[in-house]
């Protein structure tokens, strides 16, 4: 493992190119699959279909990963800027694989106006994962930052069910929206703001404090305005129709 590990740190940009490939074949391969006839009607739903289906195979893949790491090594929780396992690593460098990919697609597909908060949201986390892996620090709190993605894989459903047209009262959207809260509380806002107060709290002695605290304070108020639109549109929407606008970072 510790070999392995060597490799991948004598070359990160090449993992991680190899790993922004993997993912954009994975979206290629995603074209060849049927998608409902709701979506097939018009080529920005189609894109979207195809971007959050390669969004929430991410979000399975490393939020599952993210857990499972803190679990083997759950000392990563206390020292977010010096301690990691080659697994975590690995971690790091494929999330950034599919954030550079994500920002591809959505640059290169002619969507970017319309996903500035999206493109917004990667730029920041793309540049503190590769400082992650090119610097060996904060690899451990990356990973805790992809606890999130645990509540991403709920996110994502939501809006691939949106796409489909899928009534908001019917039993599965139900479902998925109780899950999505609760895990928008428990993962996404939990993990942002103890990552927060680990930077403040331990300020004076981590290396380039201000800029992830910056970073972070950032993400904590699109996540905050994001809750409101979900809660806002879920739960008190009182009979709102479907948002049919091509805004990425719809409600």
């Amino acid at each position: 493992m510790d070999a392995w590990l060597n490799e991948v740190q004598k070359h990160p940009a090449l993992y991680v190119l190899c790993c922004s490939v993997i993912f954009r074949i994975l979206h290629r391969f995603l074209q060849t699959v049927p998608s409902p006839g709701t979506v097939e009607a018009d080529t920005w739903r189609t894109w979207k279909w195809r971007n959050l289906s390669v969004s929430l195979v991410h979000s399975m893949l490393t939020g599952i990963w993210a857990v499972a790491c803190v679990i083997q090594h759950p000392v990563m929780v206390h020292e977010i800027h010096s301690t990691y396992t080659p697994s975590a690593y690995m971690l790091v460098v494929v999330s950034s694989g599919y954030f550079i990919q994500d920002a591809a697609d959505i640059i290169f597909s002619g969507y970017a106006k319309a996903s500035w908060e999206f493109l917004l949201h990667h730029v920041m986390v793309i540049w503190c994962f590769l400082y992650a892996v090119f610097t060996h620090h904060y690899v451990a709190g990356a990973v805790v930052a992809l606890f999130v993605e645990v509540n991403s894989v709920f996110l994502h459903t939501r809006l691939l069910l949106k796409l489909a047209k899928v009534a908001q009262n019917s039993f599965i959207y139900t479902v998925n929206k109780l899950f999505n809260v609760v895990t928008y509380v428990t993962f996404r806002l939990g993990a942002q703001f103890y990552l927060t107060w680990y930077l403040i709290h331990h300020y004076s002695s981590l290396d380039h404090a201000l800029y992830f605290l910056i970073t972070m304070m950032l993400m904590n108020i699109m996540i905050l305005i994001y809750f409101y639109r979900l809660l806002r549109t879920d739960f008190f929407s009182k009979g709102r129709s479907q948002n049919s606008g091509r805004k990425f970072a719809e409600d």
